[in-house]
């Protein structure tokens, strides 16, 4: 794996950041850079426990659902969601566990909802509960999201992601401070007014989440594939990377081998352009989540060899002409230069692309054309390292922050030869900055490594 996700909805602080302190160590004694990010709760409805081995709600059954937190059972499930019955009114539909279980809501008293069970199923732990992101009175960040975000960014955690994201104004109200200052900001995408407002939460994110569950039962499940796409190229459009998630591989939480429609569904986020995917359930509570890492591995490899990438190149960079109005001069000189480095890495059939970045904003930029060509990230700054664990096709490399460009770029070709596994004469595509503290990619060399 490439990034290790904390979902914070479970446990407490102190698990959370026991943990996060085991993967930086196990990290260090790996030698290698893995991102660490930080899944707020955000605005989630939940169910109160329906303890380790869980309530079977049965097709047909009349149940009660109420506000609690003690814990739930078959026939009467608790929310831990104070306003859940003045929010909701019969002929909701609830979807409990992202969509495993749906009742209809029938009738209503001041205190209690009944539900008709019309698809049934087995809840375990804390089932998450679907309301419309319309009616939920919280918003994102929760004022529990800000204290545990506090902490993390503390100790100096790489990405953090909002749930429930509903606007650009929702991730502003994180108040951090812009990565690589900060964490990277990750916008969860699961309500229909994040789908409305995506262009605006684009921008003032850093990555994006496409986050199934959720956005699955707040749309059309028959919309989800072309939303799923939609997302995602306007994503990489921008430079951001997009990360598609939930039931990946939901089979194997108890199975050995994931069913053929989740290994087709796994390689076609690949196809739609995704630059990564994610495991959660199969590998928070699964039988073997190390098994599932190496599936999920096998199959996105496999998907990388068949991926269009000329196509895929074209249509960026097609795209991208259209939204340059809309960027800063910088951002524009970047998108200019960052395409130009993909063509002239494929014609001359360089061994790598090379980006000296200390923000990463080159190496992402690079990284949306999905060049064949290798791509090796250098940056002086130990969270740019990290996040960019995050971008497709990307190695990131520590640089040491030197004076001058030049000395820089020196270090970064020796560094290529030593870590990343280039060899002397090599010819490669350098791309950076003039100046280190400049944030327009401005300078484009062909080079051979010394």
């Amino acid at each position: 794996m490439d990034v290790a996700r904390i979902n914070t909805s479970h446990g407490t602080l102190e698990q959370h950041l026991h943990t996060y302190e085991r993967l930086r160590s196990l990290s260090a004694d790996a030698a290698r850079p893995l991102g660490i990010l930080v899944d707020l709760p955000g605005p989630k409805v939940r169910c109160a426990s329906f303890g380790e081995d869980g309530a079977y709600l049965t097709e047909g059954d009349l149940i009660s659902v109420v506000s609690g937190d003690i814990g739930s059972t078959a026939d009467r499930v608790e929310v831990q969601y104070e306003t859940l019955v003045a929010d909701l009114r019969p002929g909701d539909r609830l979807a409990f566990g992202d969509g495993n279980v749906v009742a209809v809501v029938e009738d209503k008293t001041s205190d209690t909802l009944k539900a008709r069970v019309i698809f049934g199923g087995l809840l375990r732990g804390r089932s998450g509960l679907h309301i419309p992101s319309d009616r939920l009175r919280i918003t994102a960040p929760t004022s529990e999201d800000l204290k545990l975000l506090d902490a993390f960014v503390e100790v100096g955690v790489d990405m953090v992601a909002l749930s429930f994201v509903r606007s650009a104004h929702d991730i502003r109200r994180l108040g951090v401070e812009p990565a690589p200052r900060g964490p990277l900001v990750i916008a969860k995408i699961e309500t229909r007014a994040a789908v409305d407002n995506l262009e605006g939460i684009i921008q003032a994110s850093g990555a994006v989440m496409i986050a199934r569950g959720d956005l699955g039962a707040e749309c059309p499940i028959e919309e989800l594939p072309h939303l799923q796409k939609q997302i995602i190229e306007a994503c990489i459009a921008h430079g951001r990377p997009a990360i598609t998630a939930t039931q990946m591989l939901e089979s194997m939480i108890s199975a050995p081998i994931p069913t053929r429609a989740e290994a087709s569904d796994v390689a076609n986020a690949v196809f739609d352009g995704s630059s990564a995917v994610m495991l959660s359930g199969e590998t928070a509570i699964g039988r073997d989540p190390v098994a599932t890492v190496r599936t999920m591995a096998r199959i996105t490899e496999r998907a990388d060899q068949e991926f269009d990438y000329e196509s895929w190149a074209n249509h960026i960079g097609n795209l991208r002409s259209q939204h340059l109005d809309d960027e800063s001069e910088a951002g524009r000189i970047t998108d200019s230069l960052t395409m130009a480095a993909w063509q002239v890495a494929t014609q001359l059939n360089a061994k790598a692309i090379l980006c000296l970045s200390r923000t990463g904003f080159t190496v992402r930029s690079i990284a949306r054309f999905r060049p064949t060509t290798p791509i090796i990230g250098f940056s002086p700054d130990d969270l740019t390292v990290r996040q960019l664990s995050l971008s497709w096709g990307a190695y990131p490399i520590k640089t040491i922050d030197r004076a001058t460009p030049g000395e820089m770029i020196s270090d970064a070709l020796q560094l290529a030869r030593d870590q990343g596994g280039l060899r002397s004469g090599d010819l490669t595509v350098f791309v950076s900055g003039q100046s280190t503290k400049t944030r327009a990619t401005d300078t484009l060399r062909v080079m051979r490594i010394p």
